[in-house]
């Protein structure tokens, strides 16, 4: 294997390539299979394209399609526009990047600081509509002067790149063990050029695509038939057609991955691998260990392409907050106990008054422990309530229903929740009309939750 960074580099492209590959212990932990990633993140710029952007850029400078001081133009969901972006800055073009709006923000932000022009473009259009990214891409290239279109998804550059760089890597790293490589199509050069080395060495490979669901590649692999896409979340694999950087004779068999077992996987693999992922490297590597898991076999060797890095996505699949939105990740179960536990102070000791507790002693009781509501309990049954404010306003007005028994003025009984159930049953409880929960635990009231409880347990005042 060739021994990197011995020696000075001429420029940052002549960094790309010969990225690691690496056992994926505990997220394949119940196979017998060895699963490995190839950690394509771990190139300069961040993904698996850096490996195409110099080679189609020198492709259009050989033909003479790309002259000093030219455009380049990219339809990209990021990574190949970062890729250009960085051969760009090294011999001096200017770019023009285009991408669906469902793309993370930090892509975006990364394409201009690098000094790219990006143009946001709807993600819900066609693949043939005006609007679609691919097409706006095409127009942009058409009118500037001196512009040429990168064209990674028809460029046959793109699938070579791979061929010449990371069939072989995978060759060498695995000693010729590999026997199985797990990999996605956004353009398909990642899968056509590497597996088509990969097969010359050892016609025994398979080469496994996986699709996010809502992408058509897989459905015309297995059927023939071209489907009808719809959205899906994952970025940078996947795709509305099938591209012509794409050869599906290669291609063995196609999967397809939900978005939320993309993502899962993704965050699993920086939590137990220690690998920092994006969502693309996830789908990748569920269906690795999808696979693993039914050859089941010591033997096999099976690889997947980790294609970028997981700093692109902080505001998406690395925020819980997105994650749950998207119905992804569930959210953190609260319990009716742990509210309880959250008031301020930590007094757990129920009051309450008696039907024949006399008015004047409801009073002094609220007021003395600084409560505003109070139940009315007999055999341990809620039969009535007792709110501060209304029971003041009756005293006010008939000053003689102090000493009268509070039944002769109770309100209705507050509603009971039981303290091992969800959090929300208690607080879709809380009405303007109802104000208290009471909260019941091995068949006891023990506690009382208010409308002001519950708020400062939600804004973070409680504790």
């Amino acid at each position: 294997m060739s021994v990197r960074h011995r020696e000075p580099y001429d420029n940052v492209m002549e960094m790309v390539g010969w990225t690691p590959l690496v056992r994926l212990h505990q997220v394949s932990a119940d196979c017998r299979t060895p699963v490995y990633g190839k950690c394509e993140f771990m190139s300069p710029g961040g993904s698996v394209k850096d490996r195409i952007g110099l080679a189609l850029v020198s492709a259009a400078e050989r033909d003479g399609t790309l002259r000093p001081g030219g455009v380049i133009v990219e339809a990209t969901s990021g990574n190949t526009g970062l890729a250009l972006a960085m051969a760009a800055a090294t011999r001096g073009y200017r770019c023009i990047f285009t991408m669906p709006d469902k793309m993370s923000q930090e892509k975006v932000k990364l394409l201009r600081a690098f000094g790219a022009e990006v143009v946001i473009t709807p993600t819900a259009v066609g693949p043939d509509h005006p609007d679609h990214y691919q097409q706006v891409a095409r127009r942009i290239a058409r009118e500037t002067p001196g512009a040429v279109l990168a064209d990674q998804f028809y460029n046959l550059e793109n699938p070579k790149a791979h061929y010449a760089t990371t069939g072989p890597e995978l060759w060498e790293q695995s000693g010729g063990r590999i026997t199985h490589l797990v990999g996605g199509a956004g353009t398909g050069g990642t899968i056509s050029g590497a597996g088509a080395y990969l097969k010359e060495r050892n016609p025994a490979v398979e080469v496994v695509g996986v699709d996010p669901v809502g992408s058509v590649i897989s459905s015309f692999f297995n059927t023939g038939e071209m489907g009808e896409g719809h959205p899906y979340l994952v970025e940078g694999l996947g795709n509305d057609k099938i591209p012509g950087a794409l050869n599906l004779d290669v291609v063995d068999a196609y999967v397809t991955v939900k978005d939320g077992e993309a993502f899962r996987m993704a965050r699993r693999l920086t939590t137990q691998e220690g690998l920092f992922v994006g969502g693309s490297s996830g789908l990748n590597t569920h269906a690795a260990v999808e696979l693993a898991r039914r050859l089941d076999d010591p033997e096999a060797f099976v690889v997947a392409i980790l294609c970028d890095w997981g700093e692109h996505y902080l505001t998406k699949m690395y925020d819980d907050e997105w994650m749950r939105e998207n119905g992804f990740l569930e959210r953190a179960r609260r319990s009716v106990h742990d509210l309880v536990r959250a008031k301020e102070p930590l007094d757990f000791r129920l009051l309450t008054a008696t039907p024949s507790t006399p008015v004047r002693m409801a009073l002094s009781t609220l007021s003395s422990h600084g409560v505003s509501q109070l139940p009315v309990v007999r055999d341990g049954d809620c039969v009535g309530s007792l709110s501060e404010g209304r029971l003041m306003a009756r005293v006010i007005q008939d000053p003689g229903v102090l000493d009268d028994p509070v039944e002769t003025v109770m309100n209705s009984p507050f509603p009971v929740v039981d303290s091992h159930l969800d959090a929300d049953r208690a607080t879709r409880l809380l009405t303007r009309e109802n104000p208290a929960v009471l909260v019941r635990t091995n068949g006891r009231l023990e506690d009382i939750l208010t409308r002001f409880d519950i708020v400062r347990t939600l804004t973070g005042a409680a504790g």
